[in-house]
């Protein structure tokens, strides 16, 4: 997880996308049970302690790409282990480090509303995307004019970041 990853020294700045983003008493699960809860866990299942999206689940997580790429994010998906979710994360570095944070103003996974408080809470530069839980292969073209803004933006200041 970026949140504690980004601890390491060497960080200097943190983009989120459409991500949880835990406190260090909160889980991800936490999180998710402050806002309604979205339709995706009806497409997964817990299996050998890893959770597995089901094929019919890819459009919840991907619903803005086309069928073909939705197979292939179903394919290749990585199936994490079961109890990610009510895992406290070692170190929150959102609360020292500038962040800034893509919403997926479409994502059926993490509810955007949720992924607002959290931009908001961490005092995140934000921007909104209409895309679904993977703007990263939806619209990569936004996605990297955040990762290039938020790194000419430690690059000019990093004695501010």
């Amino acid at each position: 997880m970026i949140t504690a990853a980004g601890t390491y020294d060497r960080v200097i700045g943190l983009v989120y996308i459409a991500a949880l983003a835990p406190d260090a008493d909160e889980t991800s699960q936490s999180q998710q049970q402050k806002f309604p809860v979205t339709d995706v866990f009806k497409y997964v299942e817990v299996t050998d302690g890893r959770v597995w999206m089901l094929p019919e689940g890819v459009v919840c997580f991907a619903g803005d790409l086309p069928e073909e790429e939705q197979k292939l994010v179903w394919a290749t998906h990585y199936a994490s282990a079961a109890d990610l979710f009510s895992r406290n994360v070692p170190g929150v570095a959102w609360k020292s480090k500038p962040s800034w944070y893509i919403v997926a103003n479409n994502d059926r996974t993490v509810q955007p509303e949720l992924e607002c408080f959290l931009a908001k809470r961490m005092r995140a530069t934000t921007r909104a995307i209409d895309s679904s839980h993977v703007p990263m292969l939806s619209h990569p073209g936004s996605v990297i004019d955040v990762i290039r803004e938020a790194a000419k933006a430690v690059q000019e200041s990093p004695a501010e970041a």
